[in-house]
């Protein structure tokens, strides 16, 4: 009997390497073109499945975009966690977030916050598409808040430093330049500094 790939009645292993294949292709598809600019036969045609086994897996675009989103907030989570492991102090830490969005500035592919981007055209009428949206950066101040205190620092600074790596990502987008994350990074060491000289003139 002939195993089927794809679809409700298939392996559990297959359908999982069916629905990344079809993810990575959204994926692809919506960061660089925009997601309202792409329909659900583009997504399958790149991905080199069938309409009817695209629709087995994600019904309805939505969870389609909500699945691409995930695997992006995966990535995003890799290069930060890459990054700060490989900085040699606490303080590193923190500015290797800087670190990790000069390199990704300079890929050709880049096209912004893709999350930033999804709310854009999608999060007014999709509020689980917004929702998970907050998610993601919620997650991200949550993670400088970590390493701001880690590295013992008011915990103030937190947010602030989460708002210069998202305002780079806009502009640097905006800009097509990787430039914004160098500005970000002096801006976040200026911000240290100054927290390092408050600290040492306490009584």
């Amino acid at each position: 009997m002939a195993t089927r790939t794809g679809g409700a009645g298939a392996a559990p292993e297959a359908n999982e390497a069916l629905r990344a294949q079809i993810v990575r292709a959204a994926d692809a598809l919506y960061y660089s073109r925009g997601i309202t600019a792409v329909g659900m036969d583009e997504v399958r045609s790149t991905a080199g499945v069938s309409l009817k086994r695209l629709y087995a897996l994600f019904p309805g675009k939505e969870s389609l975009i909500l699945a691409v989103l995930r695997h992006r907030h995966g990535i995003w989570e890799q290069g930060v966690e890459a990054a700060v492991a490989a900085a040699g102090s606490p303080r590193g830490r923190v500015l290797a977030v800087f670190d990790f969005l000069a390199e990704w500035f300079t890929e050709e592919s880049f096209r912004g916050c893709g999350f930033v981007n999804a709310f854009g055209e999608m999060g007014p009428g999709f509020p689980s598409i917004a929702q998970y949206v907050r998610e993601h950066k919620e997650g991200f101040q949550a993670r400088m808040a970590e390493l701001v205190r880690e590295a013992g620092l008011p915990e103030q600074l937190a947010p602030q430093l989460a708002l210069l790596a998202e305002g780079a990502q806009t502009t640097a987008a905006i800009l097509g330049t990787a430039e914004p994350a160098e500005h970000a990074r002096a801006a976040a060491e200026t911000l240290l500094d100054a927290s390092d000289a408050t600290a040492g003139a306490r009584p």
